[in-house]
Order: structure tokens, then C-alpha cells, then sequence
């Protein structure tokens, strides 16, 4: 009898049902087949940050930033807590076999007895717990993709940090080469003034300019302390000096990133696919919604052996059984199955909808980052155009001042145009950079996460 109760209670494990959720399909992308600005094109290609971010000592700090930012750690563990959740829904498919020992005392006598059973394993005939499982295992599939999404997003943020302390070192070059140039200038406007050849509104104009510069170095200088506290804060460490750069240069980034059409893009970035497996894991639910108006049948039972003596507790004729199935029918609960099937119902709908806004949002940054990208190589020419023919406005200004054709407004006019035109030049070379990190970022399939 006690082997007929170990099969019986072994044998329910193996009842399963399918689940009563419905069928899973991927909503269509709620966005156009094309992109709204020309794209290069590739194969669908998994992108790796160390292409793109070619510089050493960018590379150097973003390799810090993934070992030590606190935000991605904190997403890492979220993706050991989710897998560590899915376990224990997946344990609940299995019976739960306890073992105990006991010497109960009384005034009768007393006795040994030793028991091994499980306590209330539901069997799953209308798939309620593997509906929750599955549930369950798909938020652990979305954390993952969550802290895939964080890891891209932090990459992004280091890359564009470290690029604009970079083009922020080339405007304090230009403002500090400025203030030096200006300082000179009114140090002879000023020996002019006294002796009477230069007008006291000429030398209050040359003072005006040389104040400018002075302001614009030590903003910039406040400005590049805060970057470097910005990118300390990412990095999540003390930053070194062989980290940080020098300027915006050449080859810090890659000149182009090749381009996949929206249907090959869109559905790999992370938190797209973060949303779909929240999908998945509601659509799960109603599953187990459903089957809540279901009976749900319970075992309780439990093999061992009783004796007087412990040496004899083992032995034969000493054996004791008991087997309790148990069901559970729902008669009425006020209503309660159906508003948690239409709770669930809900979820799903919410979740159909905030899948389409990521792929929507998705849709955007991207399409925003090629606008950039269309024509930022234009804008650059353009704008270095505008800047050497300022420096030869300057120049002219300069010799027809200096021969009293021209008034020191006119000179003053050409010179703040050309500080204004390097300012924008050197602004437009950082959006040439900050852009690719836009784009990666945009894009979100990094090959170096697989």
C-alpha cells in the first residue's frame, strides 16, 4: 500500500495541462516600412561600441564606467532577483516532498514516527500555475533586456559626456587665445589713449571685448569642472588624467554608422523587446485568470513508519500511510474571477499599447539622429566657409582701420564675428560626434551585450 501511494503521489507531478491563455501574436509596428531621411543601409548587423568609439582613452573610460556605474549594477542584480522569481514559480509546478521525525509523549506512552509527504500540491489540470510561470519568466526576459537597454544607454551617455568636455577644452582654447589677443590689443589701446590718438570711446569698446573673453574663460572653466563631474558620476570612479581628453580630434569616433531598415532595427533594441515580453507575461495572465474559474484540485499526502521503540521503526508492519485529495469548486466570489479576467484583460491591452509607443518612440529617436546626420557634413562646410571668410574679414578691417579708413566699430563688428563663427564651428564638430552617439544609442543593438 505505502508503494501505491509513492506512485500515486509521483504520478500527479506528471498531470499538465496546456494553459488557457490565448495565442500570442506580435502586434504590427505601428510605424512606416521606410525611413523619412535616406539612410546608408547594411545588413542586419549587430553593432559594437568599440567600432564606433575608437579613441583609446574613451574606450579606457567607458570600460570603467561598465564595471563601476552603480545604475547598471543595480540593473544586473534586478536580472539575478527576476531569475531568482521565475525559480520559485517554476517550484511550484513540482510537489514539495517534506521529511520529519517525531517522539510524541503522552500518558498512555510514548512513540516514534517518521513521515515523508507533500501538503496541498495543486495539480494543474487547467494550467493556471505554468500560465504564472510563464508569466514570470517572461519579466525576467524583459528585466534582461532592461539592463541591456541600461548598459546601451550608459555607453551613449559616456561617449557624448566625454565628446563634450572634449569640444568644451577647444572653446576655452579659443576663449583663453582670444582674451590673449584682446589683452594685447588694449594694452596698446591704452598707451594710444594717453598720449591722445586713441578716442576714449575706441578704448572703452576694445575694454568691452577683452571683459568678454575674460567672462567667456571662466564660464568655460566652470563648465568643464561640471563635465568632469558629470562624467566622474557615470563613471562611477575617480577619473584620471589619462582618461580625459584633449580637444576634439579626428578619429575619436567613427565616420559613418550604416543604417538596417525600421523592421530590422527596431524590434532588436532593448527596451522594445523589454515591452514585448511585458506582453507576453500579461497575455500569461489571463491564462491564469481563466483558469481561476476552473476547480482546482490539491493533494495532501504522506508514507512512513510508526513504533513504540526507534530501533523497530523501520521495520516491517510498523508502515503508515494517508492520501487526501482535495477540490476546490468556484460557486460565487462576488464577482472576483471575472474583474481579475478583466483586470488582466486590461494589462494585456495596456501592455499592446505601450509595446507600439517604444516601438514609436524607437521610430523617432532614430529618425531624428539621421536628420542630424543628413546634413551636418553640409552645415560643417558651410560654417568653415563662414569662418575663413570672417578671418578675412578681420583682416581687412584690421589694415583699413590701421590706415583710418574704417572706425573701431567696424573693427569691433568683424571681430566679435569671427569669435562668434569659431565658437559655432567648433559647436558643430562636437554635434558631428555627439551625433553618432546619438545614432548608436537610437539604434540599441549592440553585438558586444550577445
Amino acid at each position: 500500500m505505502r508503494q501505491a501511494v509513492v506512485i500515486s503521489l509521483l504520478a500527479a507531478t506528471a498531470l499538465s495541462a496546456c494553459t488557457m491563455a490565448p495565442r500570442y501574436e506580435r502586434p504590427v509596428a505601428p510605424v512606416a516600412a521606410e525611413w523619412p531621411v535616406e539612410a546608408p543601409v547594411a545588413a542586419n548587423t549587430p553593432i559594437r561600441w568599440r567600432d564606433l568609439f575608437i579613441d583609446p582613452h574613451l574606450q579606457a573610460t567607458i570600460n570603467l564606467a561598465l564595471a563601476q556605474n552603480r545604475d547598471l549594477r543595480v540593473a544586473a542584480l534586478n536580472v539575478e532577483k527576476a531569475q531568482a522569481q521565475y525559480r520559485i514559480a517554476r517550484a511550484d509546478l513540482l510537489p514539495a516532498i517534506d521529511a520529519s521525525l517525531s517522539h510524541p509523549r503522552s500518558e498512555n506512552g510514548h512513540s516514534y514516527t517518521a513521515d515523508l509527504g507533500l501538503s496541498a500540491y495543486e495539480v494543474d489540470l487547467f494550467g493556471r500555475v505554468r500560465s504564472l510561470k510563464n508569466a514570470t519568466i517572461e519579466s525576467f526576459f524583459a528585466e534582461r533586456e532592461n539592463r541591456n537597454a541600461v548598459q546601451i544607454s550608459l555607453i551613449a551617455a559616456v561617449a557624448s559626456q566625454w565628446l563634450t568636455l572634449a569640444s568644451d577644452q577647444d572653446q576655452l582654447r579659443l576663449a583663453q587665445q582670444t582674451l590673449a589677443s584682446r589683452n594685447e590689443a588694449l594694452t596698446i589701446a591704452e598707451g594710444r589713449a594717453r598720449i591722445g590718438v586713441l578716442s576714449d570711446l575706441d578704448l572703452a569698446s576694445i575694454q568691452v571685448l577683452a571683459q568678454t573673453a575674460r567672462a567667456d574663460v571662466a564660464r568655460l572653466q566652470t563648465v568643464i569642472d561640471q563635465d568632469k563631474s558629470a562624467l566622474t558620476l557615470l563613471t562611477g570612479a575617480p577619473l584620471t588624467t589619462d582618461l580625459l581628453p584633449d580637444g576634439l580630434n579626428t578619429g575619436q569616433v567613427a565616420d559613418a554608422l550604416p543604417v538596417g531598415l525600421p523592421s530590422d532595427v527596431l524590434l532588436d533594441r532593448p527596451d522594445v523587446l523589454a515591452a514585448e515580453h511585458d506582453l507576453k507575461a500579461a497575455n500569461a495572465n489571463i491564462g491564469a485568470a481563466r483558469a481561476a474559474f476552473f476547480p482546482r484540485i490539491s493533494l495532501t499526502g504522506s508514507t512512513g513508519s510508526s513504533s513504540p521503540d526507534l530501533d523497530g521503526l523501520f521495520k516491517s508492519g510498523n508502515g503508515t500511510w494517508s492520501f487526501v485529495p482535495s477540490i476546490s469548486v468556484p460557486i460565487f466570489a462576488g464577482g472576483a474571477n471575472i474583474a481579475g479576467l478583466k483586470s488582466a484583460e486590461a494589462s494585456r491591452d495596456i501592455a499592446v499599447a505601450q509595446y507600439e509607443k517604444a516601438i514609436q518612440s524607437a521610430f523617432s529617436e532614430v529618425s531624428d539622429a539621421l536628420a542630424v546626420r543628413a546634413r551636418i557634413d553640409e552645415r560643417l562646410s558651410a560654417q568653415t566657409a563662414a569662418t575663413n571668410a570672417a578671418q578675412r574679414s578681420l583682416t581687412l578691417s584690421q589694415a583699413r582701420y590701421d590706415n583710418g579708413v574704417d572706425s573701431y566699430l567696424t573693427l569691433q563688428d568683424a571681430q566679435r564675428t569671427l569669435y562668434a563663427s569659431q565658437q559655432t564651428l567648433i559647436s558643430l564638430q562636437a554635434l558631428r560626434a555627439t551625433n553618432l552617439v546619438a545614432l548608436y544609442k537610437a539604434l540599441g543593438d549592440d553585438g558586444s551585450l550577445q
